[in-house]
């Protein structure tokens, strides 16, 4: 039997289909690329967060920028998502 698993990677194809990682090297080269892409990605989910939250306080705040800050925090949210389930598969492969 192979030790090689298939690891989810945190972006899809051009379809918007799952993309994944056949591999039995977790420090190789495409696992590290992927490894930095979520720590972007929930890097970014923590800036979004922050400027949802500002624009929430602001009692100013009109509806475009509550649309937009809206339209970014759930872009966020499906992108932290992603990892989560990443890195969910990840730890049911090394169990």
């Amino acid at each position: 039997m192979s030790d090689i698993s298939l690891r989810l990677l945190p972006w899809t194809s051009p379809e918007g289909k799952p993309c994944y990682l056949s591999t039995d090297h977790p420090g190789g080269r495409l696992s590290r690329l992927a490894d930095e892409v979520e720590a972007e990605l929930v890097e970014c989910g923590e800036a979004v967060l922050s400027g949802a939250r500002a624009v929430l306080a602001d009692a100013g705040a009109g509806e475009t920028a509550l649309r937009f800050a809206l339209t970014r925090t759930t872009e966020s949210l499906r992108d932290v998502l992603r990892v989560a389930e990443c890195r969910e598969r990840a730890g049911d492969v090394a169990r």
